[in-house]
């Protein structure tokens, strides 16, 4: 008899679990996958994929605007919020039952239900255990609240996917990522949005002069920014809800949407039960091998809260099986990794920022180009784009390219190949520009600015 029922059993069905159990399974091991939800996990169901969906909606305003430039008679026709949100839904359905045919076809079982590890060998899943020599966890995250009074009249980012109706206000609490991706949509949509912020900027951890263009041009489209402002209270009325601020101030809106942060769903595991290390956030501690200090038990995704990313989860979990499945032992590397802010107008980024270059290399050099696009001096739209190089001043490798601006995410997808090829400021002064386009400035920069 085998000495236990699965070679691998995975807790969590997003798409850093389904990635690693599908790629174990093709190597021969037998494998179960456990989810308490739906299949697809946050990214899909929840997250990326119908938020955008949902900014795709959002960016119609501009597109009916900005038609009449070029002659067309568009006039901004009527939305409707419920056909929206059922197009939506229809769509994550139609991804859920790919990622349950996908597992299917690739032979891993299937259990629904919350899994909770029992022992270093055995997980329990509705009332049922089962044991296998080794295990990966991949939980994910869930949204954090601040711990203020009446905060359970706020909605997250899962409710904000869910509304039965389009708010006609919104105070959106964090400047985060979520937050102004969410302000862009109710935004374009119709509603008045208030974003409150702890800081002087949105978007910590990102390029300055990123942010503080962002900012501009969402306060351009009439998005109220709170800096400098910590909530205290939440209180329903009759009208809707009231935040008081630190400073005594009441802000009022349809709806409060707390954008404060997710952290790691480590929560009712039994992470506990076998003594598995968790930092100070929550996370799970991992090796470069997402090895827990129990040596058969491994983490991957956002519930170590190394970079809470879907391709980099997906990433951890190929690299996973390919050390144990496959006797190959594989790490990532978190450098140049690109990522897109899907506000309105986006943000594409790879690399280091300015602030990060400069703590890191004696020399830096910045090249910037702003401009207004091809596309506005017809629309007679106010936007801007801001693109932006990190250049090591000594071997004039690009450390970071940063841009605000229409097809920010797919521009900087390409320019992050660039960087992990090692590409020089000359590599890119002797690429010949793609005219007329917005992605030829990132090879037409030639002033230093600093």
């Amino acid at each position: 008899m085998a000495e236990f029922d699965f070679d691998l059993f995975t807790i969590g069905a997003g798409s850093g679990g389904v990635a690693a159990s599908r790629r174990a399974a093709s190597m021969g091991a037998k494998v179960a996958i456990c989810e308490g939800s739906r299949v697809g996990g946050t990214c899909v169901i929840r997250g990326c994929v119908p938020k955008k969906l949902l900014v795709y909606a959002a960016q119609f305003r501009d597109a009916f605007e900005d038609a009449c430039g070029f002659g067309w008679d568009a006039h901004t026709p009527a939305f409707d919020w419920a056909t929206l949100i059922g197009r939506k839904d229809t769509e994550i359905d139609r991804l859920n039952g790919i990622y349950l045919k996908m597992l299917e076809n690739s032979g891993v079982t299937l259990f629904t239900g919350f899994g909770r590890l029992i022992d270093r060998h055995t997980v329990e899943v509705g009332g049922k255990r089962y044991t296998a020599k080794t295990i990966l966890v991949a939980t994910g995250g869930w949204p954090s609240l601040p711990k203020i009074p009446g905060i359970e009249h706020a909605v997250t980012s899962n409710e904000a996917l869910q509304l039965g109706h389009l708010p006609h206000s919104v105070i959106i609490l964090g400047g985060g990522y979520i937050a102004v991706e969410f302000a862009g949509i109710f935004r374009g949509l119709g509603a008045e949005v208030t974003i409150m912020i702890r800081g002087e900027e949105l978007l910590n951890g990102f390029d300055d002069d990123i942010r503080v263009a962002l900012a501009q041009e969402m306060r351009k489209r009439g998005i109220n920014i709170v800096a400098r402002t910590q909530p205290v209270k939440v209180e329903e009325g009759p009208g809707g809800f009231t935040v008081t601020d630190h400073l005594g101030r009441e802000h009022s809106a349809g709806l409060v949407m707390a954008a404060t942060g997710r952290r790691p769903n480590t929560r009712d595991v039994g992470l506990e039960s076998v003594g598995i290390d968790l930092d100070d956030g929550g996370a799970i501690r991992v090796d470069e091998y997402s090895r827990t200090n129990v040596d058969n038990i491994f983490a991957i995704g956002d519930v170590t809260d190394r970079m809470a990313l879907t391709p980099v989860a997906i990433a951890e979990g190929r690299a996973f099986v390919e050390t144990v499945f496959n006797d190959n032992p594989t790490s990532i590397s978190y450098e140049n990794i690109p990522t897109a802010v899907f506000s309105i107008p986006p943000l594409g980024t790879v690399g280091l920022t300015e602030a990060e270059a400069r703590a890191k290399f004696p020399k830096v050099d910045i090249y910037k180009a702003g401009f207004r696009p091809m596309k506005h001096t017809m629309s007679g739209r106010d936007e801007r784009v801001l693109m932006k190089l990190v250049v090591d001043g000594d071997s004039q490798r690009v450390l970071g390219c940063h841009m605000m601006g229409m097809d920010a995410p797919e521009i900087v997808q390409a320019l992050g190949i660039a960087l992990n090829c090692g590409a020089t400021k000359r590599d890119f002064d002797r690429t010949i520009a793609l005219h007329p386009s917005t992605a030829e400035e990132f090879v037409l920069m030639r002033e230093k600015v600093a």
